[in-house]
């Protein structure tokens, strides 16, 4: 029993454990993801499409009959447009950190001058994003540039053709 215990313990110190510091990015901002969206970032996508007024934020599930996903997406993501129109991005700020391109600037916008809306699309939603400031699209452009990296295989750049969005089903 002793040696047993012996040799499962000098195995266990043996095999080299991955401490957060050490994880890539993309799995640092996994595990925060976790504790801010509550729905499965392997089940579903997300998809940052730039325009030239700011940009549209959209979750949509992998299957679009994962009822479940598609609800807890968009609960999600009405949320997040509220709190967003308010100037609050603690929940951007906690999964990707305050360092986060373009976040620093749309907490600083003015209320009103970044109109944010949230709207239900077949299998998820979107935040939609609009601003007449050049600064704040180039922030909001940084931000999703930002997500995307950080998303990694969970995220794609969407089309600017609206009618060509869902075609990654």
């Amino acid at each position: 029993m002793k040696i047993t215990f012996c040799i499962g313990l000098a195995l266990a110190l043996s095999v080299p454990t991955l401490s957060m510091a050490e994880a890539s990015r993309q799995e640092v901002v996994a595990a925060r993801g976790a504790d801010v969206m509550p729905f499965s970032l392997k089940a579903t996508t997300h998809v940052f499409t730039k325009t030239d007024q700011g940009g549209i934020q959209q979750v949509v599930a992998k299957d679009v009959k994962d009822a479940q996903q598609v609800r807890l997406t968009r609960e999600h993501l009405q949320d997040i447009a509220g709190q967003f129109a308010k100037g609050d991005f603690s929940g951007p700020s906690h999964i990707h950190g305050n360092e986060m391109p373009g976040l620093n600037d749309l907490k600083q916008a003015k209320p009103g001058e970044n109109s944010i809306q949230y709207t239900s699309i077949d299998g998820g939603g979107q935040v939609s994003y609009s601003t007449a400031n050049p600064a704040l699209v180039g922030a909001l452009h940084k931000w999703f540039d930002a997500q995307l990296s950080d998303h990694g295989a969970d995220a794609m750049e969407g089309h600017h053709d609206h009618a060509h969005m869902h075609e990654h089903h």
